[in-house]
C-alpha cells in the first residue's frame, strides 16, 4: 500500500469534450507529494480546463480522480476546494481593499477555526515588492499583476495541500516571477504532502520551478 501522502492528487482516463471536440482524452496523473508538475501543450489544448477539473470547477466528464486515495467525488466540495487549490491567471476581486480580500475567506465554514495571519501577509507582499500600504489599495485598481500576487497571498495564507497554478505570473514583472517561484518551493518544503501543478507559456519557467513535465496533446 501507498503512503498515505505519496500521491495526494491521482487522475485515471480523464477525458474532456467541448461540443464536438475532443479537447483531451485517457489522461493519467499522479502528483507526487513534494513535486512541482508542469502540464504543457499548445494554445487552446485545454490545460486551464484540465486544472479547473482536477479543481472540481469543471465537471468531471469521463475518468476518475482521487484525492488522498478517495474519490473526489465523496469529499464535500467546499473541503476538498480548500485542500485542492485552484489559481486562476485573471483574478477578478471583488469591490475593496486588499486586505479585504485576503480576510474574506475566513468568515467560510472551512476555514472559520483559522485565524487571519496578519504578519504572514506583510511577510510575503514584502518578499513580492509590495510594502504595508498596499493592504489598502483597492482591489479593481490593482495591475494585472499585482491582482496575481494577491491571489497568490491569499491562496498560500490558506494553507492548501495542493496548489493548481494557472499561468499565475503571467503578468507580474521579473522581480516578482522570481519571488513567487521562490516562495512557492517554500511553501512546498514548509510541510510534508504539499504539491503543485503548474501551466506557463515561459518554457524556461517550467524548466526552472518544475520536478517534471506532462504533456497534454490533442488527440487526432
Amino acid at each position: 500500500m501507498a503512503k498515505p501522502d505519496s500521491s495526494p492528487l491521482k487522475a485515471r482516463k480523464l477525458a474532456c469534450r467541448m461540443g464536438e471536440r475532443v479537447l483531451w482524452k485517457r489522461i493519467d496523473l499522479d502528483l507526487t507529494a513534494g513535486e512541482q508538475l508542469g502540464i504543457t501543450g499548445q494554445s487552446a489544448s485545454g490545460k486551464t480546463v484540465l486544472l479547473r477539473t482536477l479543481a472540481g470547477l469543471e465537471a468531471l466528464q469521463e475518468g476518475a480522480l482521487w484525492y488522498r486515495d478517495r474519490a473526489v467525488s465523496q469529499w464535500p466540495m467546499p473541503a476538498y476546494r480548500a485542500r485542492v487549490m485552484y489559481i486562476t491567471q485573471r483574478p477578478n476581486f471583488r469591490e475593496g481593499e486588499v486586505e479585504q480580500v485576503l480576510r474574506a475567506p475566513y468568515r467560510f465554514r472551512n476555514h472559520r477555526s483559522k485565524t487571519f495571519p496578519l504578519d504572514q501577509a506583510r511577510d510575503l507582499l514584502s518578499r513580492l515588492g509590495r510594502g504595508k500600504n498596499f493592504l489598502r489599495q483597492r482591489c479593481e485598481r490593482l495591475s494585472g499583476g499585482e491582482s496575481q500576487i494577491v491571489a497568490l497571498v491569499r491562496a498560500l495564507l490558506l494553507e492548501p495541500e495542493v496548489l493548481l497554478l494557472d499561468e499565475p505570473t503571467a503578468s507580474m514583472d521579473s522581480a516578482a516571477v522570481a519571488a513567487t517561484e521562490a516562495i512557492i518551493t517554500d511553501w512546498l518544503t514548509a510541510a510534508t504532502g504539499r504539491a503543485c501543478i503548474w501551466t506557463s507559456h515561459d518554457h524556461d519557467q517550467l524548466a526552472r520551478t518544475c520536478d517534471r513535465l506532462q504533456p497534454l496533446e490533442s488527440p487526432p
